[in-house]
């Protein structure tokens, strides 16, 4: 009993670690001319717009390179979790 509540701590505390450096990584997607950066945590940290992208197509523009950096923060931070369950035993 007092060994899963160790477990349990050491999850808590590895996991907090972990959401911390998620914060700090930083992936960037562009596409025709918009730049999404976004954090492994999945918070858009900026978006730029070149002056060159018509305006019509800028709403278009910036959902693809979200999604596109949105879905390599997905990766990262999958990697990240994988990592440290499998050093704690859970797989991975």
């Amino acid at each position: 009993m007092l060994k899963k509540a160790r477990d349990m701590y050491k999850m808590q505390k590895e996991a907090k670690k972990i959401k911390k450096e998620l914060k700090s990584i930083h992936i960037e997607a562009e596409h025709r001319g918009v730049t999404v950066v976004v954090s492994a945590e999945m918070n858009v940290v900026s978006v730029n717009i070149d002056s060159s992208v018509p305006m019509d197509m800028a709403g278009e523009y910036v959902k693809e390179a979200t999604n596109r950096a949105l879905s390599k923060a997905q990766i990262v931070s999958s990697e990240k979790m994988q990592g440290i369950m499998g050093e704690m035993g859970f797989g991975g």
